[in-house]
């Protein structure tokens, strides 16, 4: 039983540069990658269902709420990253404080997090992209025209557009960080104009009216709504696997999640609020409400141009989830929970074997497997890695393996700020469907399998 809580040594591991990333990003590309991999499909998507099933007007409520629990998570995140800069995020962060078998589960259940959310968000990207072009009047052929296994796919065709568009993802970042960086700040910036070009357009057609009643499903509404809009504001803990890849990262690690959250939590409650100012929410229950909004008001001509952000969006989320799992991948292997290969790293200072492996796995169940069955396992993995990685700057601070590490940024009003982000996440947990605890159950039961199968015996740490 001690063997599974031993420790990593954190110490020696910033120490040891042999098998350290190539550090080249700066603060603004921290930013930059965050709003990023925030700002995706959750947009375009959650405001209208939220508001039509559990929020009404109050929508914007909801998103505040998520965004207060991911801020209290971005805290503890910002900490620890400053503490111990090395690739692996909440996993790392385990491995130090709690030991092996928790950083395991925690690794693992972040796995699901990057993998089931690229494959959802590439096959979100596939129904916009069939989407826009038929606004060209450019149909495909009918094997292409339906996303593998939804309601109007029953024959689960192989949806080659999404398989495609994640290989694509996944060779622009083999060809390094610096070069898939340039492509995803020009997406980022479009994206967010398209954003305020809806909110600048759309906010002359509010109407009083619309905001009343303000609550119609009760103040209960909020909290089971904010379990909905926590999916929209997935992603700011994939900026913390940066952390050995960054100029500086005591500096510029918290600056990069907190700043990123702040600006992604604006954004969305701008949209949420002149989305159901303008258009009533009890019409807004569709997979697109803000470009049914813009349909509803007669402002087909600004439609395209929300669809292409869309894609843009998503192309950039698509990007940095990739490349948060193939470091959490590396990290493993590092650490010899996952065979060697997967650290081994290009000339250009990419993990070859990892990126291929997540993006060959991506792009397969993206293809096959259907959408609403891909995003079961994203929300609980990562509130399971909110909830360990608040309550464990507890820890950080009073074990033996962190306690002389000296962070460059700590979390404010401590130790009050970590419990209420970790009873925060726990609570969102209990939010979730029956369903989506049975999937996880099974998903970390084969984690389980592999760790005790291959992992406790190969681990750096064995004795």
């Amino acid at each position: 039983m001690p063997s599974l809580f031993r420790k990593k040594d954190i110490v020696n591991d910033l120490l040891n540069e042999k098998t350290s990333l190539n550090r080249t990003l700066t603060a603004k590309d921290l930013v930059i990658m965050g709003v990023g991999v925030i700002v995706g499909s959750g947009i375009f998507i959650t405001p209208g269902i939220i508001a039509a099933n559990y929020a009404g007007p109050g929508v914007v409520l909801t998103y505040l709420l998520a965004a207060l629990v991911c801020i209290g998570a971005a805290f503890c995140y910002s900490e620890f990253s400053s503490t111990i800069p090395l690739a692996g995020s909440a996993y790392t962060y385990s491995y130090s404080v709690y030991g092996e078998i928790v950083a395991w589960i925690v690794g693992w259940s972040l796995i699901s997090e990057y993998l089931f959310a690229a494959s959802s968000t590439a096959v979100s990207w596939s129904a916009y992209f069939r989407n826009l072009i038929a606004g060209f009047g450019i149909q495909l052929p009918k094997v292409l025209q339906s996303a593998a296994g939804t309601a109007g796919n029953p024959e689960g065709r192989f949806d080659i557009i999404a398989f495609i568009i994640v290989l694509v993802a996944t060779t622009l970042l083999l060809q390094g960080l610096n070069e898939s960086m340039k492509v995803n700040t020009i997406m980022v910036y479009v994206k967010i104009f398209v954003i305020l070009l809806f909110v600048a357009v759309t906010v002359f057609y509010v109407k009083p009216k619309n905001y009343n009643p303000f609550l119609p499903f009760g103040v209960g509404g909020i909290g089971r709504g904010a379990a909905v809009a926590f999916y929209a504001f997935l992603g700011f803990d994939t900026v913390s696997s940066a952390s050995e890849e960054v100029k500086n990262p005591k500096r510029n690690m918290p600056i990069g999640i907190i700043v990123s959250l702040l600006i992604v939590a604006i954004l969305y409650s701008l949209v949420s609020l002149v989305l159901v100012g303008a258009v009533n929410y009890k019409r807004l229950n569709v997979a697109d409400p803000v470009s049914h909004a813009l349909n509803i008001l007669n402002l087909n001509w600004i439609s395209g141009i929300v669809s292409l952000g869309a894609i843009m969006g998503m192309t950039t989320v698509l990007l940095v989830v990739i490349y948060g799992g193939t470091r959490l991948i590396f990290s493993l292997s590092r650490d010899g929970l996952l065979p060697t290969r997967f650290k081994t790293l290009s000339k250009q200072g990419v993990p070859i074997s990892s990126t291929f492996l997540v993006g060959l796995i991506a792009a397969t169940v993206a293809a096959v497997i259907p959408i609403e069955k891909i995003t079961e396992l994203v929300n609980i993995g990562t509130l399971l890695a909110f909830a360990v990685t608040s309550i464990g700057v507890i820890f950080l601070r009073h074990s033996k393996n962190t306690r002389d590490l000296k962070p460059a940024f700590r979390v404010p009003f401590y130790p009050v700020f970590p419990l209420i982000s970790f009873f925060a996440c726990i609570y969102l947990m209990t939010q979730l469907q029956p369903f989506t605890w049975k999937m996880y159950a099974i998903w970390t039961g084969l984690g389980l399998i592999i760790y005790f199968g291959y992992s406790f015996r190969h681990s750096n740490e064995h004795k």
